[in-house]
């Protein structure tokens, strides 16, 4: 699957000030839920990056939210479980991640911070309906670290997570912003 910049995929458009940032991945259409899937599992898939990571850093570029890609490193330590600990699944926290980077506070005592962990929680609870648990050590018991079924297990879970992410972005936001823009 090539993987296109997302300075290749459209035009810079002004922030409404209007609530959290949205953009598009080509002009006049939206990103993809289904296309952020597939980007964000062939990341994992391909080692490039782990669940966490691959999603963070697909929902920036998919979206257009215009992160450096440094980004990616805040996402770094919460794969495998947070620091290869086994605990809170790195696809549910990456998603969180990627829904704070959109509603999460821009200064001290915003109250966006409810939103943002409304959907938070949203995200949470739509994970733990399909697998039960948000534990990695439980989601992989009995499989070994780069497995081919753990590899297939984890890929459609960041697949899943970064899709889903991507629906209640879409959903909760209309605003474009460009996606050359840097966040400040």
């Amino acid at each position: 699957m090539a993987l296109e910049s997302p300075q290749d995929q459209g035009q810079a458009h002004e922030v409404r000030a209007s609530g959290p940032a949205c953009s598009m991945a080509k002009p006049g259409t939206s990103p993809d839920p289904s296309r952020i899937r597939k980007i964000a599992e062939e990341y994992y898939r391909s080692g490039r990056y782990y669940c966490s990571e691959a999603i963070v850093k697909t929902i920036n570029d998919e979206f257009g939210f215009g992160y450096p890609d440094d980004i990616v490193k805040l996402a770094s330590g919460f794969s495998i479980g947070m620091g290869s600990a086994g605990c809170a699944c790195g696809a549910v926290t990456g998603g969180v991640m990627a829904l704070g980077m959109v509603f999460g506070r821009e200064e001290p005592g915003d109250p966006s911070i409810d939103r943002c962990l409304a959907f938070s929680r949203e995200l949470h609870a739509f994970f733990i309906s399909r697998h039960g648990c948000i534990c990695c050590r439980t989601l992989i018991h009995g499989m070994v670290l780069k497995s081919p079924e753990h590899l297939r297990q984890c890929t459609g879970l960041t697949g899943e997570v970064a899709e889903e992410t991507a629906k209640i972005i879409l959903r909760e936001t209309d605003t474009p912003v460009g996606r050359n823009e840097k966040k400040t």
